[in-house]
């Protein structure tokens, strides 16, 4: 079982990045829910289905957090 792990960033010109850890997966959104989305879309985009994650782990920077 492989995992993924993404940094989730305020982007300087508003919404959010999230840069995968030790992969090139990277994406972005306006909104919280959008991005998650768009994880899920990068990780099956970047990967052949036998090698993708089965596990998507996402953390905020602490400033990204209400």
């Amino acid at each position: 079982m492989k995992e993924i792990i993404f940094l989730v960033e305020d982007a300087p010109e508003g919404g959010f990045t999230a840069k995968s850890l030790g992969d090139s997966v990277y994406t972005d959104a306006d909104m919280v829910a959008e991005l998650h989305s768009n994880v899920r879309d990068a990780v099956a985009c970047h990967f052949e289905d036998a090698e993708k994650p089965s596990i998507i782990f996402s953390f905020p920077r602490a400033a990204s957090l209400p």
